[in-house]
């Protein structure tokens, strides 16, 4: 991803920040530091924890995806959030639906855990609020945090996890383009409302709701392509032939880009496969 700086490597999974991840970090310094060199660092050191929730968050997509044999080249954070990028979508709607689910439930986990801290010490869990100003600690803070991403993520909209796990529930009754298409709808009425909204309450709302949108139309669009070019024609794999042998039109295609020869690891032409 353009912009985007690796900073470790974890498990076989390239870890990035995006550029304006750093920026973002500045501004939180800086719009707190008028009240107080504590305050400001207490406010980079809380953003910087809330993004190794949502870096734990990535990593279990990650690892349920590996579950079934797909890599996970690398993970992304930005300033609104983490994309973990996956070589290849599950074949099935029950693994996509575990995959989906497996970020949330990293959240769900690390929410108990600091909750179960917090009682065992004594101090309150602090659920009358979810401002960070609020809370007496920041424990309780991140524990509000982790409750915040699950609702959001699980909003049934592209990219996010609910959009998701939606189209894994549609597909099971239906293809996976059409469960795709109502998925996509249901994202992009969502995104308007948050758009709207977003006018009246907060400009960054405004910017994930176009951000949504862009993504769900795009998602609708990668599935209608699939659906059109999931067939292919195929040749005898059993003997080496050349692409000239190949009938007149799918030669002059080739010539232009539209079609591409698939190959068997001897270099043997199999097959061609439409754009």
């Amino acid at each position: 991803m353009k912009w985007s700086y690796k900073i470790a490597r974890i498990a076989g999974t390239d870890v990035k920040i995006h550029l304006t991840f750093p920026m973002l970090l500045a501004y939180i310094a800086l719009s707190n530091l008028k009240y107080g060199a504590a305050e400001a660092a207490f406010g980079v050191v809380f953003v910087i924890l809330v993004f190794g929730c949502v870096l734990l968050h990535e990593f279990g997509h990650v690892f349920a995806a590996r579950s079934f044999g797909i890599r996970t080249p690398d993970v992304t954070l930005y300033p609104i959030g983490g994309v973990a990028r996956l070589e290849r979508m599950p074949e099935r709607p029950i693994q996509e639906l575990i995959v989906a689910l497996a970020g949330p439930a990293v959240n769900v986990a690390i929410a108990a855990v600091l909750a179960v801290v917090l009682l065992a010490l004594g101090l309150s869990v602090g659920f009358g609020g979810f401002s960070v100003g609020g809370f007496s600690s920041l424990l309780a803070g991140l524990v509000a945090v982790n409750i915040w991403l699950v609702l959001f993520n699980m909003i049934p909209a592209f990219p996010m996890d609910g959009g998701r796990v939606l189209r894994a529930l549609l597909a099971m009754r239906m293809t996976y383009a059409r469960a795709t298409r109502i998925a996509a709808k249901i994202g992009r009425a969502l995104a308007v409302v948050a758009g709207v909204l977003g006018i009246f309450y907060s400009p960054m709302l405004v910017f994930i709701a176009i951000f949504i949108y862009m993504a769900a139309g795009q998602e609708a669009a990668a599935a209608e392509w699939r659906e059109r070019n999931s067939s292919f024609f195929q040749t005898d794999a059993a003997r080496p032939i050349k692409p000239e042998s190949e009938p007149a039109a799918w030669r002059s295609e080739s010539s232009r880009g539209e079609v591409v020869p698939v190959m068997d690891e001897a270099g043997r032409v199999i097959g061609w496969v439409r754009r």
